[in-house]
């Protein structure tokens, strides 16, 4: 009688010993499958982020065994995102990225020239007169504008060298005033024509606002200028709503109403 009892009970302890087991490793088997679909969803979050990869040379011998660094505007300045040292005129950048980007390569303080960070290899090369950033879309299109910018400005050097000449050539003070004059007239007028039909053509990518800062940021304080006003004219939300195109036109209409009546 004892030993019936005492099977009785152990056999009860046993499945309620079994019953735990098996709820013990089922809510194991939850929280494992919990885990592996978080892990899941962190590893395809990370595989979507786009890699961007820039490789540099250079001929200038002031830049050799320089760091040079990679910024971006983020949160109303510019923070470095990645740096690298010229070494045998050779340099590279790389990294992930959520979206798109315009950076600046930076020397120091100084800014040696914009690219775009986008998936794909960019081939970038600083020389002393030019430099360009190719090899994906956005950025063969920044530096076609840029050799186009840069012909302007030549041509802007030019106008000193021509006045000498005519010095030499025994042309009147007034006449060459004259002919200076209206030569750096037009040339400033097409140097205006191209930034702002560049703008209005990359409004809704990352080009547009990326020059309008470019544009804007050597100026003692934000305005609107006719140019300004015409480039934000009929603007789409992609441009207007950019954080730095919105600062900007928000101070410069704050600065146009504190300056009204003076």
């Amino acid at each position: 009688m004892f030993n019936g009892q005492w099977l009785n009970s152990l056999n009860c302890f046993c499945r309620l010993l079994r019953n735990a087991y098996l709820c013990h490793a089922l809510k194991q088997k939850t929280v494992n499958n919990r885990l592996y679909y978080l892990l899941s969803a962190m590893l395809v979050l990370v595989s979507c982020r786009s890699q961007y990869m820039v490789k540099g040379s250079s001929n200038v011998d002031e830049l050799e065994g320089k760091v040079l660094t990679l910024k971006v505007f983020v949160d109303g300045e510019m923070k470095s995102i990645d740096s690298t040292r010229v070494v045998h005129g050779r340099f590279s950048f790389s990294g992930g990225m959520d979206s798109t980007m315009l950076a600046n390569v930076f020397m120091a303080g100084s800014s040696l020239m914009p690219i775009v960070l986008e998936e794909g290899e960019v081939s970038l090369n600083i020389e002393e007169t030019k430099q360009t950033a190719t090899g994906t879309p956005l950025n063969d299109t920044l530096s076609g504008f840029i050799q186009r910018k840069t012909q302007l400005d030549a041509r802007m050097v030019e106008l000193s060298h021509m006045e000498a000449r005519m010095y030499m050539d025994g042309m009147d003070h007034d006449e060459i005033n004259y002919e200076l004059n209206r030569q750096s007239q037009q040339i400033a007028a097409e140097n205006d024509q191209l930034i702002t039909q560049f703008i209005r053509a990359n409004y809704n990518n990352v080009l547009g606002p990326g020059i309008f800062m470019i544009l804007t940021s050597h100026l003692p304080y934000p305005v609107l200028s006719p140019q300004i006003e015409e480039i934000i004219t009929n603007a789409p939300p992609y441009f207007l709503g950019h954080p730095y195109v919105r600062e900007y036109i928000r101070k410069a209409k704050e600065y146009e109403e504190e300056t009204k009546g003076y």
